[in-house]
């Protein structure tokens, strides 16, 4: 009866430290993309990739057309 406590023991504390680990990590890269703005105007040469309404209601008919 001992060993099993023993075994059971260090399974929970091994899977503490993952979980703790796990969770700091999360943490972590949270606090490093937090600042992130990634709905900033782009930079350089973009370009609009639709540039009426009625292309991309066009586009949406083609695709429901063909069925892709």
């Amino acid at each position: 009866m001992r060993p099993f406590i023993w075994d059971t023991c260090k399974v929970f504390a091994v899977f503490l430290i993952c979980t703790c680990l796990f969770y700091f990590g999360l943490s972590a890269m949270h606090d490093e993309y937090e600042e992130y703005h990634k709905y900033d105007e782009p930079e350089g040469p973009a370009l609009k990739v639709f540039h009426s309404e009625e292309r991309l209601l066009g586009r949406l008919g083609l695709f429901f057309r063909l069925g892709e």
